[in-house]
């Protein structure tokens, strides 16, 4: 079709081509370019959302748990049998107890708050991943009774201890003594060290041997809870339902879903709200079309006229700036999906490479609990991204087509 070349070649910038005509390629080119940087940047923006919330439930549930089981008045005593009820679940991949307290910690003179959680190593690797999270020493180094502690390596570091240190555990359970109301205070010996890539937990979660965390806090037998972990994690709701009424009465059972729901439903309100601003930012540069197109119509006033004095249907006339319109839209959309999937699949070599450049920390763990930037990109954001630009950009042209369409071959040749 005639309506194809001619739109490609309007397009194009010509050899030689000055004045109006060089302005009007410069301003295709600038719309070109704004929409590839808004692809592109959409792109890696919800291939960094999707690998946020991605790496954070998979951090999250590597230590927490999929599903907890405790008792409404603070201790579970019968936990043995809740134990055996819960491993009976065709989902249920394993079950651990637990005890979850806060203490301070002392070690070469600092003080840190934390979270204190007993475990029993043997059954723990069921239901959490510290084993392969461990950096130094091993969860069979937790004995009954040998007060052993393995701490977060931010933690450690902040405390500036390492394997066979000794570090104090400060229990806010009071004793009675002579000298008055004291805290429980216990040494351990630092056995093992963690990295989970979560900051939150890497240096404000200590674990202990179940035994030893119920000698501290005085629990005698009983535990906090016990901790799940279910075949499909987005099952958990449902396991939990089908938990309750095989249960004795009195017991708590919460999912990650509830547990953490305020932390993912930011994350996914943060998603949604930066992907409509980055849309609007592809909605502008998509619009310049309108603007380009215009002075198109402007430029080629002359040969819109000769070419419906030749035959040419106002049909052909529209065919022809929507075709150039569109040319535009798709050789911008093309580079920015390029340099969109070229940054999010390198950006552990952009991100340094940037703050190398700038001197500032683009990425502080502090602040986004995680230690690197993730990124995952995921086939329907980039085709919902290249649909939703693609059906902008032609909406732009139809405007300034449909007005050259409508342009009279007398009115427009009688000043040339």
């Amino acid at each position: 079709m005639y309506e194809g070349f001619i739109g490609w070649r309007y397009t194009r910038r010509q050899r030689g081509t000055r004045g109006r005509n060089a302005f009007v390629s410069f301003i295709s080119l600038v719309s070109m370019l704004g929409l590839m940087l808004g692809v592109a940047a959409l792109i890696v923006v919800l291939s960094v959302m999707n690998g946020f919330q991605d790496e954070l439930r998979h951090r999250i549930l590597g230590v927490a748990s999929h599903i907890e089981v405790s008792s409404q008045r603070g201790m579970l005593e019968a936990w043995p049998a809740v134990l055996d009820r819960v491993r009976r679940h065709p989902e249920v991949l394993g079950a651990a107890p637990f005890i979850q307290e806060q203490a301070m910690v002392s070690g070469n003179g600092r003080v840190q708050g934390v979270g204190v959680r007993g475990i029993e190593p043997s059954l723990e690797r069921g239901v959490a991943q510290f084993a392969d999270y461990l950096r130094a020493g091993s969860l069979d180094a937790l004995q009954p009774h040998s007060y052993g502690i393995i701490l977060g390596t931010d933690l450690a570091r902040r405390l500036a201890v390492g394997l066979g240190d000794e570090v104090t555990l400060i229990a806010p359970t009071a004793t009675a003594t002579l000298a008055g109301v004291m805290p429980r205070v216990r040494a351990f010996r630092v056995v093992g060290l963690f990295e989970s890539g979560m900051y939150e937990y890497d240096s404000g979660l200590v674990l202990v041997h179940l035994r030893d965390a119920q000698a501290l806090y005085r629990y005698g037998e009983a535990v906090t809870g016990v901790r799940l972990k279910v075949r499909d994690l987005f099952a958990a709701p449902a396991v939990v339902r089908q938990l309750a009424p095989t249960l004795p009465a009195g017991l708590w059972l919460r999912d990650w879903t509830q547990t953490h729901a305020n932390f993912f439903r930011a994350v996914q309100l943060e998603k949604t709200m930066m992907t409509l601003i980055l849309f609007l930012i592809v909605a502008v540069a998509a619009f310049n079309i309108v603007s380009t197109l215009v002075m198109a119509v402007q430029d080629k006033t002359a040969d819109i006229a000769i070419l419906r004095t030749l035959g040419a249907s106002p049909a052909s006339v529209m065919a022809i700036f929507i075709v150039q319109g569109t040319t535009i839209g798709v050789l911008g959309l093309t580079a920015g999906l390029a340099l969109g999937l070229a940054i999010a699949h390198h950006l552990d070599v952009v991100v340094p490479a940037l703050e190398h450049l700038t001197g500032a920390t683009l990425w502080n763990k502090e602040i986004y609990f995680l230690s690197e930037l993730p990124s995952k990109v995921l086939a329907a954001d980039v085709l919902r991204v290249l649909t939703g630009s693609f059906v902008l950009t032609l909406l732009a042209t139809l405007y300034p087509s449909w007005r050259a369409s409508r342009l009279q071959p007398a009115e427009a040749l009688r000043h040339e």
